[in-house]
């Protein structure tokens, strides 16, 4: 009784959240919202047992991502009225694929039907609970079976990174670099003069 309660509170305050992170007008508060949503389907996903996904939401969307847009509506001048402005314009086009979308998933949920051997395939990489973690399960499951796809993820992800540097990177010919190499061989007339003083004078 206690674990459905705690299902139904999670579930509902995350379905809540997501909808109040459409509809809210201000975008701090739905970054917010969203953050609430995030911790609500960890909380879910540590009721399935499946605490290392739950750690990963946590970790990698409440910690890193959810945390970024913050940041990034925190300092950008978002002017609300001129989002506001192009809404009734564009109502109908929203409208309708609103509508088509609707069809599309109640034909998609009406036609659905399990294969014979789902539940089996499903429960089939599934080990013991009691002689595995689910953490250790998912390790053994992801670095022999599909280590290839997480190495191709790997290098997909390297190779967006190289290009998100590449495109913002901004060179400036005025500015200044320091060679080491040209300063450790100038020669000693560049750096070193040697100058007569007078005594109690000056140069």
């Amino acid at each position: 009784m206690i674990h459905a309660l705690t299902f139904y509170l999670f579930a509902v305050i995350a379905v809540v959240s997501g909808l109040l992170v459409v509809t809210s007008r201000n975008p701090v508060h739905s970054v917010l919202w969203l953050i609430l949503a995030f911790f609500n389907g960890a909380g879910l996903f540590v009721l399935m047992g499946a605490e290392f996904v739950a750690m990963l939401v946590v970790v990698v969307y409440v910690g890193a991502v959810a945390v970024l847009f913050l940041f990034v509506v925190m300092m950008l001048d978002i002017n609300l009225l001129g989002l506001r402005e192009g809404m009734q314009r564009y109502l109908p086009v929203g409208a309708a694929l609103a509508v088509v979308l609707v069809i599309e998933m109640g034909v998609l949920f009406a036609n659905w039907s399990f294969a014979g051997e789902a539940m089996t395939l499903r429960a089939a990489p599934t080990p013991d609970v009691a002689e595995v973690s689910n953490t250790e399960a998912l390790g053994n499951l992801l670095y022999t079976q599909y280590v290839y796809l997480f190495q191709v993820s790997g290098l997909i992800l390297f190779v967006a990174m190289i290009g998100a540097i590449v495109l913002t990177l901004r060179v400036n010919p005025n500015v200044r670099r320091q060679s080491i190499g040209r300063q450790v061989h100038r020669p000693k007339d560049e750096v070193l003069a040697v100058r007569q003083v007078r005594n109690r004078g000056g140069i």
